[in-house]
């Protein structure tokens, strides 16, 4: 099958597709693996040492939770649709800058080739069947005997990434235009799917009597997804229409970008300082749920690269896939969890243990997938 071209735009200009001379071009000084090693050389500090700043604010989120006293229950006293309220800013101040990036104005041109439609379609099979299943098998076969441990890992499950994607695809070298894309709609998805797969999984397919309402889950992602994509829209609409499309791109994107990280780092302190006691006093089960997460990621990665390769898909469009596969929206999988069961819940736990495994594992991932593709030599 032939494969999607890297880039359908150019992302400097309104004009339509590029030239297959440009394209070619493209191709030429990016077809070699090798290359895709520059994606760290044009990273900032703050996107080069992610791995670092994540681990640090994971250690100072547990250092705060069990050696300052109250930290947990100070952060927990505000509320904004059952979340803290600063977990409830840092989740808002990460999603917006991502959405701001996806260029929704091309959006019908892009889905005028029928090989995007090719690779929609394998996304969403992927993202929102397999993958999801997946996961409640393992939860099941790892966590046969803890229900509460069991709701929260097929939460994380059903929450497709729609963020830290992005910066795996960016240091794997992948295409960041078709992933900024899979994230757009991924993102709507998300709104309609996530409450009744969620309602499904849960007191349907699993059997558990619990109280998981289906209004609370639907709310959590209506304000947590929608209102940072209402914004965005509004947003890239409202100043490239003012300031424009220049000033958009190079000036405006540029600065609001590092917010993004700040913010999950901010979320990711905040939700280890509130979470750190439990994580800490319960390391079996963070354990047992760490478990099911390492298959989860590995599995699901590799065989999205594997069928990618098969198809015959360039190396970028192949990692793009993978990358969207294995990650998982833990930020919205916490926010559910904590609205719905609390925050001291085991359920908060299980979703809280997900960035835990994911950061560590899809940065080992963002490695090995660059040195399969010296050693296949897999161009694009």
């Amino acid at each position: 099958m032939e494969s999607l071209p890297n880039h359908v735009y150019d992302p400097t200009t309104q004009a339509g597709p590029i030239s297959d001379v440009e394209k070619q071009r493209s191709s030429d000084s990016s077809d070699r693996p090798q290359e895709k090693q520059s994606a760290f050389k044009n990273l900032g500090i703050l996107d080069r040492f992610l791995a670092v700043w994540i681990f640090l604010a994971m250690a100072i989120g547990i250092i705060l939770g069990n050696f300052v006293p109250n930290t947990g229950p100070a952060l927990q006293k505000g509320k904004f649709v059952g979340v803290s309220i600063p977990i409830a800013v840092g989740l808002l101040v990460m999603m917006y800058p991502i959405l701001c990036k996806v260029r929704y104005e091309r959006l019908h041109h892009v889905f005028r080739t029928r090989e995007i439609w090719v690779q929609i379609a394998l996304s969403v099979v992927i993202n929102w069947i397999i993958a999801p299943f997946f996961m409640l098998a393992l939860a099941w076969a790892f966590l046969p005997d803890e229900p509460e441990l069991r709701q929260g890992l097929i939460l994380v499950g059903l929450a497709r990434c729609i963020a830290m994607v992005l910066i795996w695809t960016g240091l794997a070298g992948g295409d960041n235009e078709y992933c900024a894309l899979l994230v757009a709609i991924n993102s709507l998805l998300q709104i309609v799917l996530f409450a009744p797969m969620g309602v499904f999984f849960i007191r349907v397919i699993s059997g558990d009597a619990i109280h998981f309402e289906y209004s609370t889950a639907a709310k959590s992602v209506a304000v947590f997804l929608g209102i940072p994509l209402a914004a965005a829209l509004l947003t890239r609409f409202s100043l490239r229409r003012t300031a424009g499309a220049r000033w958009y791109d190079q000036v405006f994107l540029k600065w609001i970008s590092p917010w993004s990280l700040i913010g999950l780092l901010f979320t990711i302190l905040v939700l280890f300082a509130s979470q750190g006691r439990q994580v800490v006093h319960q390391i079996v089960s963070v354990v047992r749920v760490a478990a099911p997460l390492l298959v989860y990621f590995a599995v699901i990665f590799f065989a999205t690269l594997s069928l990618a390769y098969k198809m015959g898909l360039g190396y970028r469009l192949a990692a793009t896939q993978s990358f969207t596969a294995a990650s998982n929206n833990f930020e919205l999988a916490i926010a559910v969890a904590v609205a719905t069961f609390g925050e001291n819940s085991n359920q908060a736990l299980a979703s809280t243990v997900g960035p835990l495994i994911e950061v560590p594992v899809l940065l080992g991932l963002v490695y090995t997938v660059r040195m399969l593709a010296r050693r296949l030599d897999w161009k694009d």
